[in-house]
């Protein structure tokens, strides 16, 4: 799907929409990301497929899947995990998980490691969603 570019009136900045075929997040009036100010503000990946189906229940599948959905969703708008300025990460369940966590970021993030925020949540937008990744990342 094409970037869709939103000149604001009377304005020569530009919102530019981002978006991957399929755009899964297209029912529920959410962009996948948006471009803007040199910046590229990715929404928040889950460990789904291009079919909107959770693609297992543990855990280090889900958040590979999900960086693996953050990664799609950059490429689309030019960019890569290289990128990546800030990352945060929703977790169901931080006792069990942050060791996975820190396993993931060293898997699919390098040097200099983007700052970075970690917040446990009661859920996520689906039951069986054990991790979701929003990232911000420079524009090139």
């Amino acid at each position: 799907m094409a970037p869709t570019s939103v000149v604001k009136e009377g304005s020569a900045r530009s919102i530019q929409r981002i978006a991957t075929t399929p755009d899964w997040y297209e029912p529920y009036k959410i962009s996948q990301a948006i471009k803007a100010g040199g910046l590229i503000h990715v929404s928040g990946q889950a460990g789904i497929d291009e079919q909107g189906r959770t693609v297992a229940d543990d855990f280090l599948t889900q958040g590979r899947q999900a960086f693996a959905n953050v990664e799609r969703v950059l490429a689309e708008a030019g960019a890569s995990l290289a990128d990546v300025v800030k990352v945060g990460i929703f977790v169901t369940d931080m006792a069990a998980d942050l060791g996975h966590v820190i396993a993931l970021r060293e898997e699919f993030l390098s040097e200099p490691y983007p700052a970075d925020t970690l917040l446990e949540v009661s859920s996520l937008a689906q039951p069986e969603w054990r991790i979701e990744i929003e990232v911000t990342a420079l524009a090139r």
